[in-house]
Protein backbone atom coordinates (compact mmCIF):
# COMPACT_ATOMS: atom_id res chain seq x y z
CA UNK A 1 0.00 0.00 0.00
CA UNK A 2 1.18 3.59 -1.14
CA UNK A 3 -0.02 6.93 0.50
CA UNK A 4 0.22 9.68 -1.51
CA UNK A 5 -0.17 13.40 -0.02
CA UNK A 6 -0.16 15.85 -2.37
CA UNK A 7 0.92 19.80 -1.38
CA UNK A 8 1.33 23.51 -3.09
CA UNK A 9 -1.75 24.09 -4.67
CA UNK A 10 -2.89 27.38 -4.45
CA UNK A 11 -4.24 30.73 -6.21
CA UNK A 12 -1.80 31.84 -8.65
CA UNK A 13 -1.91 34.79 -11.04
CA UNK A 14 -1.84 34.02 -14.91
CA UNK A 15 1.88 34.08 -15.70
CA UNK A 16 3.40 32.77 -12.73
CA UNK A 17 4.76 29.56 -11.64
CA UNK A 18 4.02 27.19 -8.80
CA UNK A 19 5.65 23.85 -7.45
CA UNK A 20 3.41 20.66 -6.28
CA UNK A 21 4.85 17.98 -4.19
CA UNK A 22 3.60 14.90 -3.80
CA UNK A 23 4.64 12.85 -0.77
CA UNK A 24 4.68 9.04 -0.76
CA UNK A 25 4.76 6.78 2.09
CA UNK A 26 4.50 2.94 2.88
CA UNK A 27 5.82 1.51 -0.30
CA UNK A 28 9.24 1.14 -1.93
CA UNK A 29 9.01 4.48 -3.64
CA UNK A 30 11.61 3.87 -6.37
CA UNK A 31 10.20 0.66 -7.72
CA UNK A 32 6.88 3.07 -9.02
CA UNK A 33 6.29 5.41 -11.81
CA UNK A 34 4.89 8.39 -10.87
CA UNK A 35 2.23 10.68 -12.81
CA UNK A 36 0.66 14.04 -12.35
CA UNK A 37 -3.08 14.25 -13.51
CA UNK A 38 -5.28 16.89 -13.69
CA UNK A 39 -9.47 17.50 -13.40
CA UNK A 40 -10.96 20.43 -13.79
CA UNK A 41 -14.64 21.37 -13.16
CA UNK A 42 -16.95 19.43 -15.75
CA UNK A 43 -13.92 18.15 -17.30
CA UNK A 44 -12.67 14.22 -17.39
CA UNK A 45 -9.40 13.62 -15.52
CA UNK A 46 -6.15 14.05 -17.76
CA UNK A 47 -2.66 13.46 -17.73
CA UNK A 48 -0.01 15.98 -17.27
CA UNK A 49 3.29 14.58 -16.90
CA UNK A 50 4.78 11.13 -16.31
CA UNK A 51 8.72 9.91 -14.73
CA UNK A 52 9.38 6.60 -14.55
CA UNK A 53 10.69 4.89 -11.28
CA UNK A 54 14.64 5.85 -12.05
CA UNK A 55 13.83 8.84 -13.09
CA UNK A 56 15.30 8.68 -16.76
CA UNK A 57 11.77 8.41 -18.87
CA UNK A 58 9.73 11.74 -18.68
CA UNK A 59 6.77 12.54 -20.65
CA UNK A 60 4.33 15.10 -20.76
CA UNK A 61 1.24 16.34 -22.33
CA UNK A 62 1.24 18.54 -25.44
CA UNK A 63 -0.49 21.34 -23.55
CA UNK A 64 2.38 21.43 -20.85
CA UNK A 65 5.37 20.69 -22.63
CA UNK A 66 7.95 23.53 -22.23
CA UNK A 67 6.23 25.01 -19.26
CA UNK A 68 5.84 22.04 -16.69
CA UNK A 69 8.84 20.19 -15.35
CA UNK A 70 8.32 16.88 -13.70
CA UNK A 71 11.00 15.04 -11.55
CA UNK A 72 11.51 12.76 -8.52
CA UNK A 73 13.45 12.74 -5.46
CA UNK A 74 13.75 9.06 -4.36
CA UNK A 75 15.83 9.93 -0.91
CA UNK A 76 13.06 12.10 0.02
CA UNK A 77 10.42 9.57 -1.50
CA UNK A 78 8.54 12.71 -2.69
CA UNK A 79 7.92 13.95 -6.71
CA UNK A 80 7.37 17.26 -7.50
CA UNK A 81 6.08 19.02 -11.07
CA UNK A 82 7.35 22.63 -11.53
CA UNK A 83 4.48 24.46 -13.63
CA UNK A 84 5.64 27.81 -15.16
CA UNK A 85 3.92 30.55 -16.98
CA UNK A 86 0.44 29.30 -16.07
CA UNK A 87 -2.36 30.02 -17.80
CA UNK A 88 -6.61 29.62 -16.65
CA UNK A 89 -6.77 26.35 -18.64
CA UNK A 90 -4.16 25.36 -16.16
CA UNK A 91 -6.89 25.56 -13.42
CA UNK A 92 -8.01 22.05 -11.80
CA UNK A 93 -7.21 19.82 -8.76
CA UNK A 94 -4.31 18.14 -9.50
CA UNK A 95 -3.32 14.79 -8.75
CA UNK A 96 -0.33 12.07 -8.15
CA UNK A 97 -0.29 8.57 -8.75
CA UNK A 98 1.89 5.80 -8.62
CA UNK A 99 2.32 2.40 -10.36
CA UNK A 100 4.81 -0.01 -9.91
CA UNK A 101 7.22 0.49 -13.20
CA UNK A 102 4.04 1.54 -15.62
CA UNK A 103 4.70 3.51 -18.25
CA UNK A 104 1.53 4.68 -19.87
CA UNK A 105 -0.65 7.95 -19.58
CA UNK A 106 -3.99 5.53 -18.80
CA UNK A 107 -5.37 6.49 -15.37
CA UNK A 108 -6.62 2.95 -15.29
CA UNK A 109 -2.83 1.81 -15.26
CA UNK A 110 -1.88 3.61 -11.58
CA UNK A 111 -2.82 1.81 -8.15
CA UNK A 112 -1.92 4.56 -5.89
CA UNK A 113 -3.44 8.12 -6.00
CA UNK A 114 -3.40 11.25 -3.55
CA UNK A 115 -6.31 13.75 -2.79
CA UNK A 116 -5.80 16.27 -4.88
CA UNK A 117 -4.08 19.56 -4.49
CA UNK A 118 -6.02 22.95 -5.93
CA UNK A 119 -4.42 24.98 -8.26
CA UNK A 120 -6.68 28.58 -9.02
CA UNK A 121 -5.08 30.57 -12.03
CA UNK A 122 -6.45 34.21 -11.53
CA UNK A 123 -6.34 36.37 -14.83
Amino acid sequence: QVNLVESGGRVVQAGGSLRLSCAASGGAFMRYSMCWFRQAPGKEREFVAYIGWMGGIRDYAASVKGRFTISRDNAKNTDYLQMNSLNPEAAAFYYCAAGLRVQSRRTGEYDYWGQGTQVTVSS
